[in-house]
């Protein structure tokens, strides 16, 4: 019983000291596109700039559009699933 209880405690510090496990599993760089207006936008909490494109939409790709999907996903999605 002792054993079981001992264990039992190694198993929650093990547990309780991974929750910082992805802390350092990043790499350090620098950021190229930090003054890029069109990437981030004029300021962080701004839209960037290539959000602005608005594209006209092309009914003849309907069906070309529902047949990838119905290869992709094995039958036509159902209207609650597609962006509009």
């Amino acid at each position: 019983m002792k054993f079981c209880k001992l264990v039992a405690f190694v198993a929650c510090i093990a547990l309780l000291s991974s929750c910082d496990y992805q802390k350092y599993n990043h790499i350090g760089q620098k950021d190229v596109n930090v003054a890029n207006s069109y990437v981030y936008g004029v300021s962080p909490d701004s839209l960037p700039r290539q959000m602005a494109n608005k594209y006209d939409a092309q009914p003849e790709l309907e069906t070309r559009v529902a047949a990838i999907r119905a290869k992709l996903y094995g039958g036509p999605m159902p209207s609650s699933l597609v962006k509009q």
